[in-house]
């Protein structure tokens, strides 16, 4: 699997999906509303720690400057 985020932007994902998380836990949000923005967090958290994103490639996206081999 190729990297296609760079460190900026896996970052932000990481922060971004951390605080949609702790507001899923902590209750913040109700309903459906709760579930989606759970599982977003999930996602940016998990392309966060992996460094790869199914869409970007999907797209033809990168903010990897060099792309990397894991």
């Amino acid at each position: 699997m190729v990297r296609n985020e760079g460190n900026l932007d896996r970052v932000l994902r990481g922060i971004v999906g951390a605080v949609l998380l702790i507001a899923w836990i902590a209750g913040w949000f109700s309903g459906a509303i709760a579930g989606v923005l759970g599982i977003v967090g999930l996602v940016l958290v998990a392309t966060a720690i992996v460094g790869f994103c199914p869409a970007y490639r999907l797209f033809g996206v990168s903010t990897c400057p060099t792309p990397q081999k894991r």
